[in-house]
């Protein structure tokens, strides 16, 4: 029995043997399925004879090397399991020798709701200020976990984050370049221009903190589980804070899913002012220097991801390849928005 999808193929027969014997009361395998959402690590949910699961792999082909390290998201949602920070139980982590020929990890399935569209349109303006707060205070904790006490104080490494993300972000962006981006050469040289100095701020960051990267409750607006740990590392704070800013700045359509014009107010919606307020009263932060900078960064940073993104669609080796293509084609909107925000706010 084979289960396939984007070009890749999973054969369930040696696949389950290893399930049943790595992991307690996991049953016979029912059905295998891809998730048809997400761009970078492919995703399926097993049904059991007893349960549900998620298994989160590496993609096929030849891979960056710094990309889809797994590992790391399995090593940090078990890291978290005992924190405020809500994640699913992570249940097995297999090698590069797997049976489906790639990394894997395997995890509990959780039974609620995931919003694709942060105006959450479907719900009252009472809900849509709860989850936000939600996500607000979740952010927060997730910021102040003791990296010591879980086992993290090593999954970074020292020194500016900023500066360190800088030089990634601009060499994968270049290793994945295809057509020449005036706009993203010229944020990269502001950045590299406008770097601010390292005030020490170290705490475990998320890397996509978003709507649709979180599983809320069925009858609340309690967080679940926060999923999608592949970008996650020891960092500055504000990245994740500006990254959520940034995303909630973009247009409010099929590509970004933004809250650009959307009427926060109206909605019941923190203003970004307000946001930040929110997540520095919550973390006893009395204000936040460099905003446009931290604003501007992450909508590089966006870009460069995206770039990697078109590069796997182009190169066959996309999840999703014509979500692919489609977010790859925004890349001059964001790097233009980001030199929008450092003229007028900068």
């Amino acid at each position: 029995m084979m289960a396939e999808a984007a070009g890749d193929v999973i054969d369930i027969n040696k696949l389950e043997p290893l399930l049943r014997e790595e992991i307690e009361g996991f049953g016979r395998i029912t059905e295998l399925r891809k998730f048809d959402t997400g761009q970078s690590n492919p995703t399926y949910m097993i049904a059991t004879d007893a349960r549900r699961y998620v298994l989160r792999a590496k993609p096929p082909g030849q891979l960056l090397k710094s990309a889809h390290q797994v590992d790391r998201e399995y090593r940090v949602m078990r890291a978290l399991a005992a924190t405020d920070v809500p994640v699913p139980q992570v249940l097995y982590l297999s090698g590069d020798d797997s049976p489906i020929g790639r990394m894997f990890f395997v995890m509990e399935h959780l039974d609620g709701r995931i919003f694709w569209d942060p105006a959450l349109p479907e719900l009252s303006k009472a809900d849509r200020g709860a989850i936000y707060a939600s996500m607000n205070a979740v952010m927060a904790a997730m910021h102040d976990v003791d990296l010591e006490d879980v086992g993290l104080a090593d999954f970074g490494r020292p020194g500016n984050y900023f500066e360190r993300q800088y030089r990634r972000w601009s060499e994968q962006y270049r290793l994945s370049a295809i057509d020449p981006i005036p706009e993203m050469d010229a944020l990269i040289a502001w950045l590299g221009e406008h770097m601010p100095p390292d005030d020490g701020q170290v705490a475990l960051v998320h890397g996509d903190f978003r709507m649709d990267n979180m599983i809320l409750a069925r009858d609340s607006a309690a967080i679940l589980g926060v999923l999608d740990w592949e970008l996650s590392t020891l960092g500055h704070p504000f990245a994740d804070l500006s990254y959520q800013c940034m995303q909630l700045r973009l247009p409010h359509d099929s590509t970004f899913k933004g809250l650009g014009g959307v009427d926060r107010a109206a909605a019941g919606i923190a203003s970004e002012e307000a946001y930040v307020e929110a997540y520095c009263e919550r973390r006893g932060i009395a204000r936040i220097d460099n905003w446009p900078f931290y604003l501007a960064f992450a909508f590089f940073r966006l870009g460069a991801i995206l770039q990697g993104v078109l590069k796997r669609a182009v190169d066959g080796n996309a999840s999703n390849p014509g979500r692919a293509r489609e977010m790859g084609r925004a890349i001059p909107l964001i790097a233009s928005e980001a030199m929008r925000v450092v003229r007028e706010e900068g």
